[in-house]
């Protein structure tokens, strides 16, 4: 199936936009055979978000020394394009196996995005709606990957994720309280866009570029 590239009116050099386009062919291939040889045959929480909609997302707030993670990173697309877009960037995904292949998939493309196994909620969390129910609601858990990543929550410029039903709120919830309050969360959503966070907000407006010193 023909997927569609960078879209034509983005700020991307030749050679840059090369390697992007190529990027998204080998994830949508992948993708291709995964649903066919994994996701036909079982249910499997991995699907993809549209890349292009993502990048032009980085592309409004990218900024020298900025770094990024990506929860829930399946085949590390998103996170390997931050890298090359100039962002310091991570990943990190409960599924091992995909894990090993946003490792190979960097290496082939020339990034050095790291990729880790663990999950995204900082150790000792609780989750605290308003209607009581103090169940995560996440996919699968694990152990925490901060640990491994060498950085804890704030220590990211920006996060990108796309939720499940119910993962929302507990993410905003999880940048209102570990996260840097000037941070920006990226959520994917199913209509096809990409919604800002900052400090538990919805941002409308583009955000201003900034970088900051690294501890």
């Amino acid at each position: 199936m023909d997927r569609p590239g960078p879209r034509g009116g983005l700020e991307l050099d030749p050679a840059l936009r090369a390697r992007i386009v190529a990027l998204f062919e080998e994830g949508w291939e992948f993708w291709d055979r995964f649903d066919i040889e994994v996701r036909q045959h079982g249910w499997h929480p991995f699907v993809h978000g549209d890349y292009e909609c993502v990048l032009e997302a980085l592309l409004r707030l990218r900024a020298p020394g900025r770094r990024f993670l990506e929860w829930g990173s399946a085949t590390g697309v998103v996170a390997i394009m931050a890298d090359l877009l100039g962002f310091e960037a991570y990943g990190v995904e409960l599924d091992s196996e995909l894990v090993g292949v946003a490792r190979g998939l960097a290496e082939r493309h020339g990034s050095s995005a790291r990729f880790v196994t663990g999950s995204f909620i900082p150790s000792g969390y609780r989750w605290r709606p308003p209607t009581g129910d103090g169940r995560i609601g996440t996919i699968g858990d694990g152990v925490s990957a901060y640990p491994e990543l060498g950085h804890p929550l704030d220590d990211f410029d920006m996060v990108y994720a796309y939720p499940w039903e119910g993962e929302e709120e507990l993410m905003i919830d999880l940048m209102r309280r570990y996260g840097d309050p000037e941070a920006t969360l990226l959520l994917y959503g199913n209509g096809g866009e990409v919604r800002m966070f900052r400090a538990g907000k919805r941002v409308t407006e583009e955000l201003p570029s900034r970088s900051r010193s690294r501890r």
